[in-house]
């Protein structure tokens, strides 16, 4: 018996010409016409509740993350004692950069292990894991109590950190891609960076109000500590978080029980144990697409949302208070627009909406850092406000666009790999590259020159990418929100007669 053609193979057009028969019958065998049974009619609540809880956990996440970024001065002089203030903030964010070059192992271990034992366990870990490692950094004596232990241990607990975030964005932006209906897979996934968002908000928010209450030598003797410390506390919250949510019905059956779930959960799939050969030979276009607009987004995200303020400060001799606040307005106002992006790439498509915000960046990179460098509040903010405005238009798609590259059985695997190796190679050390190329060619535009060029990756990346608004995923059913569009899909099946 012949077996049938895998997806991933050209045909030969001739053998299809020769044997049109043959190829007709395999062709049906592979896509068979759809039963209602086949079609998920998504519960809204279970949506939200498993939307919610990925966003907020992210938004945990993010918190423990963004902290490090927005005390980085700081943490410099406190680990690193040097008379170079360039030194000092190179190292600081060396050790930032650290904990991205472990974030490819973590996907690789927590994506086939949640394959294993289950999403809510593997989520859960990767919070507590996150949680101990930064409440440990505010723990850490300084350079001048223990010596070299000090900046030993805070790259250790760094790279805690960057362990655990390996297993989250893939697991958390699957999860939600695979529970959405198809026409609003947009509008739900962008809740996943909504609680980014969240996260940064929130440690830039806790940071600003420590700076304004206390004094530079108070911030550098004990105030840095506090905000590592507070990530004790949201840690529990988000534990918790993760602990409520429902593991997959998908995963249930795996394991050979018995399931009583609404048929958005039905529809749910997980994949095996991720097989990273096979992903690495035979999906390996769409990795590279994927890590192409991984990287070019997270060169503008890091660069906007994490190294931005120490810009300000360091680079332009701004106020660190002021530079903080004028991000946390920019943040705030990002998150009262992502959502709607999300509902705009539902309309019009993941093509358009993540073109505009590569072209934003290509061509006001250098104008918005133009007007920052003047100093005054209102250029600063305008030119925040334009980049921000280019950040939030990818911010508010690429939840959607992301999981939609790959089939089914290998998407968890495929975008953990894919986008920590980006996040790794790329958005981690935004910061340490833009600060080195700014020392090497004494220019303060260096970081519009930096975003111009990921940017021009970015445009052909969505050039090359197809568009998957509105349709199912690949290696899944169609899913639909009501009775009457899933009667509708099947009706459209039906041959119509020929006269």
């Amino acid at each position: 018996m012949m077996a049938a053609p895998d997806n991933d193979e050209s045909v030969d057009p001739a053998a299809v010409r020769r044997h049109r028969v043959l190829f007709r019958a395999i062709e049906k065998r592979r896509h068979p016409k759809l039963r209602r049974s086949d079609i998920t009619v998504t519960d809204e609540a279970a949506v939200k509740r498993a939307t919610k809880a990925a966003a907020l956990g992210n938004a945990m996440e993010w918190y423990d993350f963004g902290i490090y970024s927005y005390l980085a001065s700081t943490i410099g002089k406190v680990f690193f004692p040097s008379g170079n203030d360039t030194a000092q903030l190179l190292s600081s964010f060396a050790t930032f950069a650290v904990a991205f070059l472990v974030r490819p192992l973590g996907g690789m271990v927590f994506g086939p292990l949640g394959d294993k034992v289950g999403r809510k366990r593997i989520l859960s870990l990767t919070m507590i894991m996150m949680a101990v490692g930064t409440f440990a950094i505010g723990l850490v004596p300084s350079h001048a109590v223990i010596g070299l232990w000090a900046p030993a241990l805070l790259i250790f607990f760094r790279l805690v950190q960057g362990f655990s975030t390996g297993g989250e964005y893939g697991g958390a932006s699957t999860f939600i891609a695979e529970y959405a209906p198809d026409k609003r897979r947009g509008f739900f996934g962008s809740f996943l960076e909504l609680g980014t968002l969240a996260g940064y908000v929130g440690a830039s928010g806790l940071v600003v109000v420590l700076q304004m209450l206390l004094s530079a030598d108070e911030m550098l003797a004990w105030g840095w500590r506090i905000p590592f410390l507070v990530a004790a506390p949201l840690g529990l919250i988000g534990l918790y978080l993760r602990l409520k949510l429902d593991e997959t019905p998908a995963f249930q059956k795996l394991e050979g029980g018995h399931v009583k779930a609404s048929e958005a959960a039905e529809a749910v799939e997980t994949s095996a144990a991720a097989d990273l050969g096979k992903i690495f030979t035979r999906y390996w276009r769409p990795l590279m697409l994927c890590l192409a607009l991984v990287a070019a987004y997270n060169i503008t995200d890091y660069m906007l949302l994490s190294y931005m303020p120490t810009y300000l400060s360091d680079e332009l001799g701004y106020g660190t208070n002021h530079g903080l606040l004028i991000l946390l307005i920019v943040m705030v106002l990002q998150m009262c627009v992502i959502n709607q992006v999300g509902r705009l790439s539902d309309r019009f498509g993941r093509r358009p909406l993540l073109m505009a915000g590569m072209l934003g960046f290509l061509f006001l990179s250098l104008p918005s850092f133009l007007l920052i460098r003047q100093g005054s509040v209102v250029l600063i903010a305008l030119g925040l406000l334009l980049l921000g405005l280019s950040l939030v238009t990818m911010l508010g798609t690429m939840s959607a666009a992301l999981p939609a590259i790959f089939p089914t059985h290998v998407r968890y695997g495929s975008l953990s790999v894919a986008y920590n190796l980006a996040t790794s190679i790329f958005g981690g050390t935004t910061p340490l590259v833009i600060t080195a190329l700014i020392s090497a060619f004494d220019s303060t535009l260096m970081p519009a020159y930096y975003s111009t060029g990921a940017a021009v990756i970015g445009v052909i990346a969505v050039l090359c990418m197809k568009e998957t608004a509105n349709k199912p995923l690949a290696g899944s059913p169609p899913s639909v929100e009501t009775e009457a569009e899933a009667a509708k899909i099947v009706e459209e099946q039906a041959p119509r007669p020929r006269f």
